[in-house]
């Protein structure tokens, strides 16, 4: 189990992840088409590293920064043990990284890095490699 040891973690912690993006939606806000301010809405469902296991769960949202190329995100991740919130931009093609900013149950102060990648080939999976200091 993670346990938040302040400055002194000499052991990071590294969780790896699949998401299904099953539920992404976007509310068209604003000028018609991708604009900035359009919505981007989810709740999916999270598995392990080998896409087999369901793990848990995630939900947020990203407001359109960048039209045609970045995202601006806020989500939580809840597993077993806990949640794991974290933000930042998400690219429309390849990888992004996001700042975590904290968490409850064993990721109580939980900061770090996630980083997220296209799984596959359809678009509609993520690899998400939550880095715990």
């Amino acid at each position: 189990a993670f346990v938040a040891a302040g400055p002194a973690s000499a052991n990071p912690q590294e969780l790896k992840m699949i998401e299904h993006a099953t539920t992404d939606a976007v509310t068209d806000t604003g000028a018609k088409g991708d604009s900035a301010g359009d919505i981007l809405t989810f709740a999916n469902e999270v598995f392990d590293a080998d896409d087999k296991n369901k793990v848990g769960t995630d939900q947020g949202h990203c407001i359109r920064t960048v039209p045609g190329k970045t995202w601006e995100c806020f989500w939580t991740i809840t597993l077993d043990k806990g949640q794991i919130t974290v933000e930042g931009p998400f690219n429309d093609t390849g990888d992004s990284l996001f700042a975590i900013t904290g968490g409850t149950g064993d990721f109580a102060g939980a900061k770090g890095e996630l980083a997220l990648s296209p799984y596959g080939t359809k678009g509609d999976a993520y690899t998400f490699i939550y880095k715990l200091k």
